[in-house]
């Protein structure tokens, strides 16, 4: 696996400097959430030209870090036509910047039926998988055109709520251009995380051939609520992914979540660690 991190989640600093610090803390890729990373010029659409894609390019290379995902979390089942309509165009932008960045994929997680983008139980309704399938179908032509890959990451509160749901998603949609991030705790909420393992079972089984990347992060129980926190400093037990990483997704992307700069390479260790005795 190539073990990374959020770029957001390094030390606040311009981004070519958040690149070379991820590479000094020892990691191999990063995600790139572009509005959550750069404060100091605009991100908005009208930005994402060739040129910054090239620019974005260059900096990771210099550093020999792989671009792993360039993120874009909007909501593809908002119910405004009109907000709808600007979260296509975004999508279809980092597609395109995508395709010239040379990123692994563009993440997304899979909304909500509401404009707030909150959980409601009305998300795990048929209706909801019916209207972000549809929603979804747009982008992910663009993809093709672009040849890039749109990845979706299931969470619980979304739409694609299950390993089950996401693997209706990809077959009803049929595309090789559609593919999962899987993040395991993302999977979890109050009522199933003590069911943590036969989920995961289950998500590497039906999902694994469309697996391109991987989120590690762990969880905490904390006054009846579930909290993510940085892997290694909960109640997760990553052998099994580790496992399926080895012997099915050999130079995976690997990245991880919830860290702050001073848990980062503290955390890398640990999951390397485990690694190595896998």
């Amino acid at each position: 696996m190539q073990l990374g991190i959020r770029l957001h989640d390094v030390k606040k600093a311009p981004l070519e400097e958040r690149v070379a610090i991820a590479k000094e803390q020892g990691f191999a890729c990063a995600h790139v959430a572009l509005s959550k990373l750069i404060s100091e010029y605009p991100t908005d659409d009208c930005a994402l030209t060739p040129g910054f894609a090239c620019h974005l390019k260059r900096v990771f290379q210099q550093n020999g870090l792989d671009l792993a995902v360039l993120g874009c979390y909007l909501n593809l089942a908002n119910p405004n036509e009109e907000a709808l309509k600007k979260i296509r165009k975004r999508y279809y932008a980092h597609l395109r910047f995508a395709s010239l960045c040379g990123a692994g994929v563009v993440g997304t997680e899979t909304g909500a039926v509401n404009e707030a983008y909150k959980y409601e139980e009305a998300n795990h309704s048929e209706e909801a998988l019916e209207i972000f399938v549809r929603n979804l179908r747009p982008v992910v032509e663009c993809a093709e055109k672009m040849g890039v890959i749109l990845a979706i990451e299931p969470v619980f509160k979304h739409i694609v709520c299950s390993p089950a749901r996401a693997r209706r998603v990809l077959d009803c949609v049929s595309s090789s251009n559609l593919q999962i991030i899987f993040d395991p705790v993302n999977l979890l909420d109050l009522e199933n995380y003590e069911s943590r393992e036969e989920i995961f079972e289950e998500a590497m089984e039906l999902l694994g051939p469309d697996i391109a990347m991987i989120h590690l992060k762990d969880f905490v129980i904390r006054d009846g609520k579930m909290e993510s926190v940085a892997a290694g400093t909960g109640l997760m037990n990553y052998e099994k992914i580790l496992r399926f990483i080895k012997t099915r997704k050999p130079y995976i992307h690997v990245t991880l979540e919830n860290t702050t700069p001073e848990t980062a390479v503290w955390s890398r260790k640990y999951i390397q660690d485990l690694w190595e005795r896998t």
